[in-house]
């Protein structure tokens, strides 16, 4: 059982904060599984996406509290599970901390999607990125189960 779980995209202001998220809504916390996220060259600091963020309350959850974190070595070593957008994600995962391999997967990994980046694209790009992201972590909270 995975007790700390990453997500990685590029900014950390879309697609990752919204996996975390949407992993910390399925989880049970009484588990104590936590869940973050982080990019590889994120905006630190910043908060996420307009866009994502009312999409993302349309569902219930509440992205204020989220600030961008830049991925870094000492994060891949306390994550067991890595779950990366697109496979260049986890090539810069991978440079990082080459002993990140064997938990380093793409979200879409049993959907066997990618998630474009919807940044800047506008929300028929947002939507299709959350409804794959959704889509993609169904499958990791019934692993996780």
């Amino acid at each position: 059982m995975f007790k700390r779980i990453l997500t990685v995209c590029t900014g950390n202001i879309c697609r990752s904060p919204a996996a975390e998220f949407l992993l910390r809504q399925g989880i049970d916390a009484r588990r104590g599984v936590e869940a973050r996220s982080a990019g590889i060259g994120a905006l630190v600091n910043f908060p996420a996406d307009e866009t994502t963020c009312a999409m993302m309350q349309a569902r219930g959850l509440d992205l204020a509290e989220h600030r961008a974190s830049q991925l870094t070595p000492e994060l891949l070593r306390w994550a067991e599970l890595v779950l990366v957008m697109e496979p260049h994600h986890r090539d810069a995962v991978l440079a990082m901390d080459h002993t990140a391999r064997g938990k380093t997967f793409l979200l879409g990994h049993w959907t066997k999607t990618e998630i474009p980046d919807p940044f800047r694209r506008g929300d028929k790009a947002h939507a299709e990125a959350l409804r794959l992201i959704e889509e993609a972590v169904e499958p990791w909270l019934e692993k996780l189960a």
